[in-house]
């Protein structure tokens, strides 16, 4: 008998009313707030405008959903398709199910229209936003702990993860390795290597966020080992490793030879930002002076432009 574990929440909804509040969606949205959040700071701080990365993930996070039930859908069709199915199925999202593959994949062409509708290379958002998107995917994670799934193999370790019984679903209830928490952990620890290794080596031309790619991917491919969820197999492994080596080597490829052909960092990530910044500042410098500061803004005063730094 084990003393201590990770209990289940009860429920995966809470009813406000006649509004259900649902925790899975819950966790996404946190997740897409912080990825906002973040993605902002480090793009200002490479020079881009207040709001863009907002602006552009009106594009990139429906496309993104889009994609990831897609692709959830389409690898797992014979949960909504097969006997005894109900086709309707497939468009609840709220119930789980999301595959990150596809929501990269489609979320990518919504950011791809967006950036385009806006004049900026989509490289240099992708980096900007891309350990955001890690920190989300960990937030994102925790909706599976609301709807107690994919979880891993039984287990005994002090961190077990109690599942609730439930035959309607065939759910066997008992303790499992929680998956959803050291993809997680695993995800955090992502979004960490991208911000130091892009202060460090100064990362650009979609380098950070290649260097997420090859990250996560490593992560996922073990996680998915202990996994005991339904999923298709080739030659021994689940569907999903598949995917992480095929998307890991892309993602290494395109790290080494982006490095070769365009190293350093792009010059100019949004133009006429800088320009903005300049006649903000010296708008505000002449207000000084018409209140009786003839020196306008001292160096180091927040109130002049301030120097690029890494977030």
């Amino acid at each position: 008998m084990n003393l201590a574990y990770i209990p289940s929440p009860s429920t995966g909804v809470v009813h406000l009313g006649p509004i259900p509040l649902r925790g899975y969606a819950f966790c996404i949205i946190i997740g897409v707030f912080v990825a906002v959040w973040l993605g902002n700071r480090r793009w200002v701080a490479r020079g881009g405008r207040v709001g863009t990365v907002a602006d552009i993930a009106v594009w990139a996070v429906p496309f993104g959903l889009v994609g990831g039930r897609l692709y959830h859908v389409i690898t797992d069709y014979e949960l909504y398709f097969g006997e005894g199915r109900n086709w309707v199925d497939a468009f609840k999202i709220w119930e789980g199910g999301l595959g990150i593959w596809g929501a990269v994949a489609l979320g990518a062409l919504g950011a791809w229209i967006g950036c385009r509708r806006r004049g900026i290379p989509l490289p240099a958002w992708a980096d900007a936003v891309a350990p955001g998107v890690a920190i989300a995917q960990a937030c994102g994670r925790w909706g599976n702990w609301f709807n107690q799934e994919l979880y891993g193999k039984p287990t005994h370790v002090p961190w077990a993860l109690k599942i609730h019984s439930d035959p309607a679903i065939g759910r066997v209830g008992g303790l499992y390795h929680p998956t959803f928490l050291y993809e997680s952990l695993w995800c955090l620890g992502v979004a960490a290597l991208v911000i130091w290794a892009d202060r460090r080596f100064t990362l650009g031309h979609g380098r950070a966020f290649a260097l997420y790619v090859a990250a996560y991917t490593v992560g996922r491919f073990w996680v998915e080992y202990l996994r005991v969820d339904t999923a298709h197999h080739i030659l021994g492994l689940r569907l999903n490793d598949w995917t992480s080596i095929i998307v890991f080597l892309a993602a290494v490829a395109y790290f080494v030879i982006s490095g070769k052909r365009r190293p350093g960092r792009e010059a100019v990530v949004e133009p006429g930002a800088s320009a903005d910044a300049a006649d903000a500042a010296e708008q505000h410098g002449a207000e000084r002076r018409d209140e009786g500061d003839p020196a306008g803004p001292a160096e180091g005063d927040p109130a002049g432009p301030a120097p690029s730094k890494n977030v």
